[in-house]
């Protein structure tokens, strides 16, 4: 009898390509499609029209029965509300910048979605993430993509080794331009085509400060007016308000000084924000909150790490010391310094493609 998959799909190439590769190895394929943030009526799914964000939910549904393969739509809205969403709104309010889809892969795509699968009789989920899956030392890791730009481990390192013991990624040996031609191949010529989407899911215009305004419930009350500041501490112009800002923002500040300057702190307790140069930006050591380092016998010792503190950065080289009785927090120590490490991202380490560790910049 052939494996049960539970696939995520979203109605775009990569999930669809990833069916039609566990479909040729031989799985039982079960899509799912989640409705996370949208104002879709009930009729307007039952009747399958494409308004506004319910476009990519029937072209996932579409997709689907094109193959041939059982489809689900299942409304997770509330618990993404409650665990993505309102985190988003927590964060900025207090000066941090989240990285929402960290938390959506952890408590939805891999919490929800493997209670599903149970539910469901699959043996496995699968998404359309660029990663991969090894075994080192009898343990399961995540391992980067064999696609370097596209590879997508910075957002998956919060799953456990129970989670990828369960989980396939069939784009994980691809690159991105393979996976196109495969999309085409198979008749999928428009979806090759599509020119893919940077937005946050629950943000498509990418206006997290109108999001912020229209959707905390506190905002007014939270949100005012106040001093920017050099870093020396002398005040040089009025800000609007710290949730409107992010570390190392240069563009949209608002306040000309004669000269190139950077946001480098928020300080929500004393509402101000403090602009520097670019060069106030590198800092040689972070510590880390929230965190996870998979190697028990790395606690109280000082391991050599690649680590990521942002999606698009280069990895650096670091040294990682988790302290032996509290591993939920670390600190790590670069060989060169680097720039604008900002609270409330993810930092994730590598070490030899492997993921090994996480936290959040606090």
């Amino acid at each position: 009898m052939a494996k049960r998959v539970l696939l995520g799909m979203s109605g775009g190439i990569d999930s669809t390509v990833s069916a039609l590769l566990l479909q040729e190895q031989g799985y039982e394929v079960v899509g799912v499609t989640f409705r996370t943030f949208d104002s879709i009526s009930e009729s307007c799914i039952a009747k399958e029209k494409g308004c506004c964000s319910v476009e990519s939910i029937m072209e996932a549904k579409q997709n689907a029965r094109k193959m041939g393969i059982e489809h689900r739509i299942v409304d997770f809205r509330d618990t993404f509300r409650e665990h993505v969403i309102q985190n988003f709104i927590d964060e900025y309010l207090v000066g941090r910048t989240p990285n929402p889809c960290v938390l959506c892969n952890s408590f939805i795509k891999w919490g929800e979605m493997l209670r599903l699968a149970d539910e469901l009789m699959c043996d496995y989920v699968a998404t359309g993430h660029y990663a991969r899956i090894a075994e080192h030392n009898g343990q399961i890791y995540l391992k980067r993509a064999a696609d370097e730009k596209k590879d997508q481990t910075y957002f998956l390192w919060r799953l456990t080794e129970e989670n990828l013991q369960r989980t396939l990624f069939p784009l994980g040996e691809l690159t991105k331009h393979e996976v196109r031609d495969i999309a085409r191949q198979h008749g999928y010529v428009k979806l090759a085509e599509k020119a893919e989407s940077q937005e946050i899911c629950f943000v498509p215009d990418n206006d997290y400060r109108r999001f912020l305004r229209e959707n905390a419930a506190d905002y007014a009350e939270r949100v005012h007016e106040g001093a920017f500041v050099d870093t020396e501490g002398h005040v040089v112009g009025t800000h609007a308000g710290c949730c409107n800002y992010t570390i190392g923002q240069r563009k949209g500040l608002g306040i000309a000084l004669g000269k190139p300057v950077y946001v480098t702190s928020i300080n929500t307790e004393h509402n101000t924000v403090t602009l520097g140069s670019h060069n106030d930006l590198y800092t040689s050591c972070l510590h880390a909150t929230d965190a996870h380092v998979r190697d028990a016998e790395w606690l109280g010792c000082e391991p050599q790490v690649e680590a990521r503190i942002r999606y698009r950065s280069n990895a650096a080289k670091a040294v990682v010391k988790v302290q032996k009785n509290d591993s939920a927090t670390f600190t790590l120590s670069f060989d060169e310094p680097v720039w604008g490490a900002t609270p409330g991202q993810s930092v994730v380490l590598y070490k030899d493609d492997l993921v090994v560790g996480g936290g959040l910049i606090a």
